[in-house]
């Protein structure tokens, strides 16, 4: 088949590598999309796929102009803040003397009644919904290996189009669980503040734990031991973040509310994520008695996860304004996300950007790690002895063992431990 994908989103990206490495005619329109995916979305595996695809020949970059009138299928993956962009561009594609119906896929994180708002623009194409599970750092396996893949589609003979169409990813029948497109779009959303509902539910125990003298991390292996409950975020931290994550809830939450229901659940479970981020900083500032001014800081981890470099809605942006409100100096590295943090901040005198992150450890007057890059798994601690100030660690994702720190000379703090 010939497909147009619209969209700079990671599932755009992921979804243009995959369908070319199948063998249909992918075109990715608007030949700036992939250098403005490399640039948000430097994911290594889905990077070395599409780099392959594009030589093969099975993807290209065309401007919509230069587009065929014969394509198949219409992917569009547009954020949040893309709506109206895409709204636009649909009625550009209006214009164009192309025969109907068409399949339209809409995989856009824009909410409920999102796929009708685009239909509205072209009414007498076949509309579905597929929901974005792309996760960042794991984004190809994210969407290969689902069990059961949630289409948006009720028509009988429009399921047959997406089956064929996906059917070299998922082959047999029974993968596909087709449900009305409002259904589907409520599902995802219920998806995303399930798992959200998991980790605040961790953090708000890691509280309780701390208190008690309990290491959470015991907790935590506890519960993923039964087989009801399994492992799946139920990490606790310093908070979660992502933009499309936390429109989700977001999303769900108001949707809830405007139906006249209040969701208590929904509330706290935002409430306790917020209020997670300030976890650090409230360690810190105990630590030293709020005796802040004129201090360093080193932060490990800028992006709301690792394996990407994104950084919307990550903890850092609430550590970062709670440090300069002290007066505190942050020296910060990441792996990734040191481009985003510059352009989000520009040049300031308490913001340092660290290319290497025994860099940013000198001096400092505590090392927090906000994301668990794999790069910080396994520091070497006579280097931050030897060039810190002062031996604390902060640790906001539970990833070293406290005994084994506090061992080499260190004051240790993490997340209910």
């Amino acid at each position: 088949m010939k497909v147009a994908i619209f969209g700079k989103t990671l599932y755009a990206g992921v979804m243009a590598a995959l369908l070319a490495e199948c063998g249909h005619q992918v075109f990715w329109c608007d030949a700036r999309q992939y250098e403005l995916f490399r640039q948000h979305f430097p994911d290594e595996s889905v990077n070395r796929l599409l780099e392959k695809q594009f030589a093969s020949g099975f993807l290209a970059c065309s401007e919509l102009s230069a587009l065929p009138l014969d394509i198949d299928v219409y992917f569009f993956s547009f954020s949040p803040a893309e709506e109206a962009a895409g709204l636009a561009l649909l009625h550009e594609l209006a214009q164009r003397t192309v025969i109907h119906p068409k399949l339209m896929i809409n995989a856009s994180t824009l909410g409920l009644h999102g796929t009708s708002r685009l239909r509205q623009v072209l009414p007498v194409d076949d509309w579905i919904y597929l929901p974005d599970i792309i996760q960042e750092g794991k984004a190809l396996n994210s969407f290969s290996q689902v069990t059961q893949l949630i289409v948006g589609c009720t028509e009988a003979t429009v399921q047959k189009k997406v089956r064929e169409f996906l059917r070299p990813l998922f082959p047999r029948e029974q993968q596909y669980l087709f449900m009305p497109v409002l259904d589907a779009e409520f599902t995802k959303l219920s998806i995303s503040g399930m798992l959200a509902t998991r980790i605040s539910y961790m953090n708000d125990l890691a509280v309780v734990a701390e208190k008690l003298g309990i290491d959470i991390s015991h907790v935590r292996q506890g519960m993923a031991a039964d087989s009801r409950i399994g492992a799946a975020y139920l990490y606790p931290g310093a908070g979660f973040g992502g933009d499309n994550f936390s429109h989700d809830i977001l999303t769900l939450s108001d949707t809830v509310s405007d139906t006249g229901v209040k969701s208590r659940l929904l509330a706290q479970v935002w409430d306790i994520n917020e209020q997670q981020k300030e976890l650090l900083f409230r360690k810190l500032w105990n630590y030293y008695h709020g005796d802040l001014a004129g201090k360093t800081v080193a932060i490990w981890g800028a992006s709301f996860k690792e394996n990407t470099s994104n950084v919307q809605q990550s903890p850092v942006h609430v550590m970062l304004k709670a440090l300069w409100a002290q007066d505190v100096k942050v020296k910060l590295h990441d792996p990734q996300a040191l481009p985003e943090i510059a352009a989000l901040y520009g040049q300031r005198d308490d913001l340092v950007l660290c290319n290497d992150q025994y860099e940013a450890v000198k001096n400092a007057h505590a090392l927090c790690l906000l994301t668990a890059w794999k790069q910080y798994w396994s520091p070497d601690y006579k280097n931050l002895l030897q060039h810190m100030q002062h031996p604390l660690v902060l640790d906001g994702r539970n990833i070293y063992d406290p005994e084994y720190v506090k061992a080499q000379g260190f004051a240790y703090m993490g997340v209910g431990r």
